[in-house]
């Protein structure tokens, strides 16, 4: 049988579909725009039936709003395993949008391991234009904490489960996933620095000028992240030991993906 690795074009699904090749594995990508990927099959939320022919297990991202819709095509076409790129933010209560997608794709016959990552390193990507732009970063609460993950650390723990498959302990289990440290963002631009050499000024930005700045739309979502941020400042990310649990390795350092990710700042 196949593994289905949807939202191929992202980089956790790039290094999962790599891993899987490298162990022998029969694996279909699908995307939502197959025609920017080779060899992909096109995946429609609305109706994953066709990607879901003659495929046994599921690399899947959490969306509430089309969770019953795999479901239901997953039971017809008789998957056997899903692993769900969830969030850690399901653990904070059961109105969660992440909370509330693994309680509908759990609720079927297959398998069901949840992967739940917090904040990803590669979120500061979004700062790398500011930076070869105006040599700064822009943002409130700079000193709130977070524990960042590689996202080649959700990649390799995807891949122990789905190369485990169903039936090998972790069917039904929710793991939380973070990086080695927790560190404000504040010393995340002082590592762009000391790694690349590139000096940033950085601004801390009120709650009403990122209000302004941020750029984001929607006022709830907004208003949720300002407050989460300013409920973490002072506040040191709890060590989630999920990467080292599933790939007996340690989660790699902010500094590793710096280096994975050469020329970004400039």
């Amino acid at each position: 049988m196949t593994i289905l690795v949807t939202g191929g074009r992202g980089a956790i699904a790039r290094a999962v579909t790599a891993g899987l090749i490298a162990a022998g594995q029969d694996v279909r990508v699908a995307s939502r725009e197959p025609a920017a990927l080779p060899s992909a099959v096109g995946y429609d939320a609305t109706d994953p039936a066709p990607a879901l022919r003659d495929i046994s297990q599921v690399v899947l991202y959490s969306d509430p709003s089309s969770a019953p819709a795999f479901v239901a095509a997953a039971e017809a076409a008789g998957v056997k395993q899903v692993v769900l790129l969830s969030s850690l933010s399901a653990l904070g209560g059961p109105d969660d949008p992440h909370a509330k997608t693994e309680q509908v794709i759990a609720d079927a016959t297959y398998a069901t391991t949840c992967l739940q990552p917090g904040a990803f390193m590669s979120n500061t990507k979004y700062w790398a234009h500011q930076v070869r732009a105006t040599g700064q970063v822009r943002l409130p609460y700079l000193d709130a904490e977070e524990a960042p993950i590689h996202e080649l650390d959700i990649a390799d723990a995807a891949l122990r489960v789905l190369l485990d498959g169903p039936g090998n302990g972790h069917d039904g289990r929710g793991y939380p996933l973070t990086g080695p440290e927790s560190m404000t963002r504040r010393r995340q631009i002082e590592l762009i620095t000391e790694v690349t050499g590139v000096p940033i000024e950085v601004v801390d930005l009120t709650p009403d000028q990122a209000r302004a700045e941020l750029g984001i739309r929607d006022e709830g979502q907004r208003e949720t992240l300002l407050s989460y941020w300013a409920s973490r400042v002072g506040i040191p990310a709890p060590i989630e030991p999920g990467v080292e649990l599933l790939t007996a390795h340690t989660a790699r350092h902010y500094t590793t993906w710096l280096t994975d990710n050469p020329g970004l700042f400039g």
